[in-house]
């Protein structure tokens, strides 16, 4: 089975346009591309992918598919190890979703990362981000899946860190590099135990036998073998995906410029192991225990990292704790079994949370790069189309009626509450009460920037607060610190307008055929024993329908509390969160410490891993290796050399006369045996 050329172009052109802004831009190869050459290449690569993704998923939606493989990577006895592609409508949707935020990011690009000495570096490593991130969806095996995951993981790493010249940004990339080393570990495990019971690495041979597989046991356990498959990827997902406890990496990944948090942190790295969870289904579908693992994972994540969004002051901040709730609730509909929902929900949030992280970053651009949202306040008459953006990102996350947020979000609350899984009461609780944390921390953060009291210092003045930028070398020629704040140019406010688009009327075009429709049949798979989406479906009657019944629930009227008492604390009587800040102090330590999760990750795993090597050092490989076995031996060596030198005396009669006794000994040693 050839390989339809339009894949392979889709694929790779985002890594031709890579390697041209890397090696031929960054002085690798010489400088031989300019800064509007790094950027147009790698821009045209992502064009010819991302309209070479939307001809795929009309081809598919016309009933076109395909799985095949590309090359055989390795040969072992009779089991093929291949490269391949699987393009269904789950892999052509997420191609769709992931080449068109990534275009719009890499047109942000150019306005946001203008005068950084490192334009070249950064253009190639979105560009090659983005051919990771295909390779992984797109992948019809495990070892691909695998690649893809740590390439992305890889270009993750070198973007956190792009500022390298900063201490806080290398060490929020060696974290992020170690938090998901953790989870794949986890994830290589499950990979392994599959392909060891399956014999194969291709997802159709795999899904093939998923019967048989729900039928073995963990070697020398009761467990399910599947169980603990499934638990195990899961575990890479959540490194991945950032779910709790695997979550800490993600704030402080924000330390990457801010077209990094719109590509890696809304629309495409993190939403891998949701992808993932999806593609395996088939596995899923018979692991009750499993399921309760994932829901309950993803519950907690939902909303306790709601709640650490409610105390931040940078605005990049607040945007990242709100995508580790967002991708609880996706979390929470993989564990209730409605996979389709997770994954509509990851298409509507990649649009609008990719909208609010880049609208923040024209924020940081028309404050002058000060971060701190104490210093805000009124924006909304210097930079109207930032506000109007930004309003339509926060109206869609927090799942208001019509937008694109309420129709997946919806959908989720509502599977949490007719799943029948352990665990699933209290997803359910933890997904109702985040839509008002939600709409809180959301609107708080939207009216302290563009309502209210102008806090700023026009006088330049004031800090610059995190500097989103690494140095001052960096620092935009037009841009000095202080100064009015001002309307972001085209190149920035376009993708913006181009994003809000989707945040709108994504949710209302797909609905239907998503949830409820063919889109995703012979591809997600949903076991009789949990009909869930059935029942979802009894209730959806058409987009109109499903979003004037909203009016009437009780998620609604909790989002409407949480923007009312945003807009009562934050812009009516703003000593009321001051007040509760000065009584509740405990509970203000506890949330701005991120639960102790840092310290505890430090005092425990780091220092115990110190401790484990330490001892490891002194008691294997100083005592033992180096003091007993190499040391040791060659003190035994020296003594026995020191008692046979006492016999090397150089006299001719001592030597005649030790003759004569050897041979009186062994003379009577032959006499005695002989007997």
């Amino acid at each position: 089975m050839s390989v339809p050329k339009l894949y392979l172009l889709i694929a790779f052109a985002p890594l031709v346009g890579s390697a041209i802004a890397g090696l031929f831009g960054t002085g690798f190869l010489g400088r031989w591309v300019g800064r509007a050459g790094a950027h147009w290449a790698t821009i045209l690569g992502v064009l010819v992918s991302a309209i070479g993704s939307v001809i795929v998923l009309n081809d598919v939606l016309a009933g076109n598919t395909f799985n095949g493989a590309l090359y055989t990577w390795s040969a072992i006895g009779g089991i093929k190890l291949e490269i391949g592609f699987m393009i269904d409508s789950l892999s052509a949707m997420m191609m769709v979703v992931v080449t068109s935020v990534s275009l719009m990011v890499h047109i942000y690009t150019i306005g946001y990362m203008k005068d950084d000495p490192g334009y070249q570096r950064f253009f190639a490593y979105i560009s090659l981000f983005t051919f990771s991130m295909l390779m992984l969806v797109m992948s019809n095996n495990m070892l691909q899946l695998f690649f893809g995951w740590e390439a992305v993981g890889l270009v993750s790493y070198l973007l956190i860190g792009f500022w390298y010249t900063r201490p806080t940004a290398i060490f929020a990339n060696m974290k992020a590099f170690l938090v998901n080393r953790v989870g794949d570990f986890g994830f290589v495990l499950g990979i392994g135990l599959l392909f060891a019971y399956a014999g194969s690495m291709n997802y159709t041979d795999v899904f093939a036998q998923s019967d048989r597989l729900a039928g073995l046991s963990f070697p020398g356990t009761d467990w399910m073998l599947l169980t603990v498959a499934c638990i195990c990827l899961f575990v890479g997902a959540m490194g991945k995906s950032a779910q709790f406890p695997l979550h800490v990496w993600l704030p402080d990944s924000m330390e990457g410029p801010t077209p990094i948090s719109a590509l890696i942190h809304a629309a495409t790295m993190v939403t891998a192991g949701i992808f993932m969870v999806a593609r395996f289904s088939p596995l899923y579908e018979l692991s009750p225990t499993a399921l309760s693992f994932v829901i309950v994972i993803g519950a907690i994540t939902a909303l306790f990292m709601g709640f650490l969004g409610i105390i931040q002051n940078d605005i990049k901040r607040v945007v990242a704790y709100s995508t580790l709730s967002q991708l609880g609730y996706m979390t929470v509909a993989l564990g209730a079994s409605a996979y389709s929902v997770a994954i509509f929900h990851l298409m509507t949030h990649a649009f609008f949370k990719a909208l609010l992280f880049l609208a923040a970053g024209s924020v940081i651009i028309g404050m002058h790069h000060d971060q701190d949202i104490r210093n805000m306040g009124g924006l909304r008459k210097y930079m109207p189309i930032t506000w109007i953006t930004f309003l339509l990102g926060s109206l869609a996350l927090i799942g208001t009626p019509f937008f694109a947020g309420f129709y997946s979000k919806e959908n989720i609350i509502e599977a949490a509450k007719l799943s029948t899984v352990w665990g699933s009461g209290f997803a359910y609780f933890a997904v109702l009460a985040g839509v008002f944390i939600t709409a809180f921390y959301s609107f708080r953060l939207y009216f302290l920037v563009f309502h209210g009291k102008e806090r700023f210092d026009t006088s330049g003045a004031h800090g610059h607060g995190h500097d989103d930028h690494a140095h001052d070398a960096h620092g935009h020629d037009d841009h000095h610190h202080g100064g009015t704040p001002h309307e972001s140019p085209a190149v920035v406010t376009l993708p913006l307008v181009l994003l809000a688009i989707p945040s709108v009327i994504i949710g209302a075009i797909a609905v239907g055929p998503l949830l409820f429709g063919d889109f995703f049949k012979g591809v997600i798979f949903n076991s009789p024993d949990r009909p869930v989406m059935e029942h979802l479906g009894e209730h959806f009657h058409g987009w109109v329908a499903y979003g004037l019944h909203a009016f009437s629930t009780v998620p609604f009227w909790l989002a409407l509390a949480g923007v009312v008492v945003a807009w009562f604390f934050y812009l009516v009587k703003p000593a009321i969160p001051a007040a509760i800040k000065a009584r509740c102090g405990w509970l203000y330590n506890l949330l701005e410490n991120k639960y102790y999760m840092d310290k505890i990750n430090e005092a425990v795993f780091a220092r115990g891993a110190r401790a484990l090597g330490g001892g490891f050092w002194r008691v294997g490989d100083k005592s033992l290796i180096d003091g007993l076995m190499v040391n040791g031996s060659a003190r035994l060596v020296g003594w026995l050399a020191s008692v046979t030198r006492r016999l090397q005396s150089g006299y001719i009669y001592h030597y005649a006369f030790a003759m004569i006794i050897g041979i009186m000994a062994l003379v009577t040693y032959f006499v005695l045996l002989n007997k």
